[in-house]
């Protein structure tokens, strides 16, 4: 018969495995809110506002509801704004997600933004969620990394990959992200889920010790990272917007009156066929790889500054990274200016280069410790 004193741990042991999940899940009301951040003036709204509707609301929606173009995410959740304002939104948008389609925003990287307009943007984006920051723990996240990987490979791959690589959901294995965020950051997305988007609140589904093994495993993924920084080169001027300018016409057949595949324009590119590459992403990919003869043409730009140079009679051939939504919301503009002889590459930049064609790489610098 089992001893008092061994049927009392027996019985402690059966109370700790309910209680610690309740305790590991409490951690976010322990740890209690952060004060609001600085409250933007009325200008500064106002500008705010414009630039998320010039600059995000291509893929990321007029409401910032989120998968509008390349499975952008939502920028309206409560879990992401309560647990990931400042950094977790000023660091992306500042410097993007390299291998997504996300570019970088700031000026010291090619972008469009001064450093004041992306706070003053990260700012507004946590107004209109109407949230409270969460005081997150800065402290790593403890757990087994191999049994991470098999809760991960078991519920996250349909989603974001088995490599992390991003399906129809953001790319957990990109090597920036995980630098810039804290476990606390990837613990609680996966806990409580992203509301307004597919992704589900995992507390109820998995023990909090599994929502800690992936977190680990995520974690781990981010061993290695270098930061760098990219060295601008001078844009193209308009002289050097035509390509090969003694060249044939290529004559593209274009599938549905609109898009030229990879394989023809890369034919057209060897037979140095005359025409204009418009790279339609923010210029700070194109500073770090684009389509060699391409000239940097956001899809954002005024058009009466950007189409000065580019002439009507010469094949115009846009592409972006969504693969086809920057580069189709430019040649319908174009085209209503009367620019018809023009296309869009169908793969997308990414497309292209994963069928092997080539770019011009950006010079980049390390940064020493």
């Amino acid at each position: 018969m089992m001893s008092l004193f061994f049927q009392r741990i027996l019985l402690a042991g059966c109370l700790l495995g309910f209680i610690a999940p309740i305790e590991l899940f409490a951690q976010d009301a322990e740890l209690g809110t952060l004060p609001p951040p600085r409250k933007l003036t009325e200008p500064q709204a106002k500008l705010a506002s414009a630039n998320y509707q010039k600059y995000c609301a291509l893929c990321h929606g007029a409401d910032r509801q989120g998968h509008v173009n390349d499975h952008a995410p939502s920028l309206r959740s409560k879990s992401l704004f309560e647990s990931g304002v400042p950094h977790a939104i000023l660091r992306p948008m500042s410097y993007g997600r390299k291998g997504t389609a996300m570019g970088g925003y700031l000026d010291e990287v090619g972008g469009p933004m001064t450093l004041a307009e992306t706070w003053d943007l990260t700012y507004w984006l946590f107004e209109q969620a109407g949230v409270q920051r969460l005081k997150l723990s800065t402290n790593p996240v403890h757990g087994d990394i191999k049994r991470g990987e098999q809760v991960y490979l078991a519920n996250c791959t349909s989603c974001h990959g088995v490599q992390g690589e991003g399906i129809t959901a953001p790319a957990l294995g990109n090597q920036s992200a995980l630098a810039h965020n804290t476990d606390e950051f990837i613990r609680h997305a996966i806990q409580n889920g992203r509301q307004d988007t597919p992704m589900q609140p995992f507390k109820d589904k998995l023990s909090a010790q599994d929502i800690n093994n992936i977190t680990v495993f995520l974690r781990s993924k981010a061993l290695g990272w270098k930061d760098e920084i990219t060295i601008l080169k001078a844009l193209p001027t308009p002289e050097q917007y035509v390509i090969n300018k003694n060249g044939d016409d290529p004559n593209f057949a274009l599938q549905d009156g609109m898009y030229v595949s990879s394989k023809d324009l890369n034919a057209a590119l060897l037979a140095k066929n005359k025409m204009v590459l418009l790279d339609t992403r923010v210029p700070s990919v194109w500073q770090t790889a684009h389509i060699e003869g391409s000239i940097p043409f956001p899809y954002y730009a005024d058009l009466d500054e950007t189409v000065a140079g580019i002439p009507k009679d010469v094949q115009i051939i846009a592409y972006c990274s969504c693969p086809r939504a920057a580069a189709d919301y430019t040649i319908k503009k174009l085209r209503d200016r009367g620019y018809t002889r023009t296309a869009v590459l169908w793969e997308g930049v990414f497309g292209w280069m994963n069928l092997g064609y080539p770019v011009m790489r950006g010079d980049i610098e390390t940064i020493g410790d």
